[in-house]
């Protein structure tokens, strides 16, 4: 994910930040995607709490994507 941007360091904080909130946002929502196609079907509990997880990563990953852009246009616009 770090690589889709260029190959400086950022140097806001919030930039940092966002993307650091970006990147394990998506390593959780493969894992918990991974977790909701188990080889054995698992307690009806269980997939609702993994639909929850899933929900809120996808939710951390949109949240993360409109900081950057908002801080990048910003900065941009400055």
């Amino acid at each position: 994910l770090l690589h889709l941007l260029p190959s400086q360091k950022p140097r806001s904080e919030l930039v940092r930040t966002s993307l650091r909130l970006l990147t394990s946002s998506a390593y959780r929502l493969q894992s918990e995607c991974k977790k909701a196609l188990p080889a054995e079907p698992c307690p009806a509990a269980d997939v609702q709490l993994v639909t929850q997880q899933v929900i809120q990563c996808a939710y951390d990953i949109a949240k993360a994507a409109k900081q950057l852009v908002t801080i990048t246009t910003k900065e941009n616009n400055n």
